[in-house]
């Protein structure tokens, strides 16, 4: 079996369901569990995957997004 490893932690059901679904048309398995001791929601990615699912959620978070302001 694959270790699954935290690569985001999302603050609610919806925010980690958009995450996950990002990662996966990225190709990349991704399952979510919820935080022990926080009000959040764990994403989880195997072990070899997670420099590539890092790389997708940056590029979901364009810095262009924050510049659209000014």
């Amino acid at each position: 079996m694959t270790a699954m490893v935290q690569v985001a932690v999302a603050g609610d059901v919806t925010e980690a369901e958009e995450i996950q679904a990002i990662l996966n048309e990225a190709g990349i398995e991704a399952t979510l569990e919820p935080e022990v001791e926080a009000d959040a929601i764990a994403v989880l990615v195997p072990d070899g995957s997670v420099e590539v699912a890092q790389d997708a959620i940056e590029a979901m978070t364009e810095p262009d997004e924050l510049d659209a302001g000014t």
